[in-house]
């Protein structure tokens, strides 16, 4: 995948409407929140002009360009760069599961999809798949069966889910399940292949999946014992 990354937002849950406005305006339509708290200590939280509140997560597809915009437009119309308004960072993208989903994540952002991005020497990549609410054991079914270990589920809500049908053919749902699965790169396409054959689009399930680049683990010793072995296309 040619210049794509997922754009995380941080920031206190009275903020999060304001950002997503803002995502919207330059060509975001889709994002998908999930609730968190924030962990840091006090003294840390005084450094920062910070008070321990609910904080909102945002998630959203963006180009290399759309994400020069945005950064700007987080600096002038928001402030972010004040003390206790939020943080935004991003990650590269290395492949996403299927046209019409990287096309219904990327509209208006004039993205011409190129060939798929590879970090030098990743072992690992963290698969996302987001799916309507209720069918986590139909993605993991689906993943287990291509030797995948275990999966975190994530409650979110999407918005621009009313353009769905005219990208995907299907309606979906505003309430999302986000499954977050660690597999060995050599793994990742036939995984995602099964996840889109047995949940993706056209099952009740509605998903869409893609993968980042992991650069470090710990704790998967598990994993080291599966050999590898050739993968197959997404």
């Amino acid at each position: 995948m040619n210049e794509l990354y997922l754009m995380t937002t941080i920031t206190n849950r009275s903020r999060g409407k304001k950002f997503i406005e803002l995502y919207r305006k330059y060509g975001v339509d889709v994002t998908f929140s999930t609730l968190g708290d924030g962990t840091a200590v006090s003294e840390v939280l005084d450094s920062l002009g910070l008070e321990q509140a609910e904080k909102v997560v945002i998630f959203s597809v963006v180009t290399r360009s759309t994400w020069k915009t945005i950064k700007l437009a987080l600096e002038k119309e928001i402030q972010i760069d004040v003390p206790g308004t939020g943080i935004a960072f991003i990650v590269p993208l290395s492949s996403i599961g299927g046209k019409k989903p990287l096309f219904f994540l990327t509209e208006h952002q004039n993205f011409e999809k190129g060939e798929e991005s590879k970090l030098k020497d990743t072992k690992y990549e963290l698969l996302i798949v987001i799916a309507n609410q209720g069918y986590t054991e139909l993605i993991m079914d689906a993943a287990r069966e291509e030797d995948a270990a275990g999966g975190t589920v994530i409650h979110a809500k999407g918005t621009g889910m009313a353009r769905a049908e005219k990208f995907l053919g299907v309606s979906l749902v505003n309430e999302k399940e986000i499954v977050l699965i660690v597999v060995k790169t050599h793994m990742k396409n036939r995984i995602m292949k099964a996840i889109m054959n047995k949940a993706g689009l056209e099952s009740k399930a509605h998903s869409i999946v893609f993968s980042l680049p992991v650069t470090g683990t710990a704790g998967m010793r598990l994993m080291e014992e599966i050999p590898e072995e050739s993968a197959g296309e997404a």
